[in-house]
């Protein structure tokens, strides 16, 4: 099984998600946002699979930090957007795997999908 975790290395859930794939003992590769970006048209099909709302991640300081004008009128252009130039209003963390799509950290969904 495939399975690429997107996210930030020093999030508290990114830690606690990839002591969790280790832990059961499967195998990931890691895409840190602050190294590697983030690309557009993957943004895109997340939020075409999750919803957009579902992949901004707008509890975070990174978010709550934008001028007003940025958060106002959100859409998915707008979002996709927003996610593209700052990473960190990126939920975390994000896993692709065979089965589809997890977007953030809950271990009983974790389990239900990959194992």
């Amino acid at each position: 099984m495939t399975v690429t975790l997107y996210g930030i290395p020093n999030c508290d859930t990114v830690k606690k998600a990839r002591t969790w794939l280790d832990g059961e003992g499967i195998a990931h590769a890691f895409h840190d946002y602050k190294k590697a970006g983030a690309d557009a048209g993957q943004l895109v099909a997340w939020c075409d699979a999750a919803g957009w709302d579902k992949v901004l991640n707008r509890a975070g300081t990174t978010f709550k930090k934008l001028p007003d004008a940025d958060k106002a009128d959100l859409d998915q252009a707008k979002a996709v957007a927003l996610m593209a130039a700052n990473p960190s209003c990126i939920k975390r963390p994000i896993v692709e795997h065979p089965g589809g799509l997890l977007v953030g950290f809950k271990p009983a969904d974790w389990a239900a999908a990959l194992k």
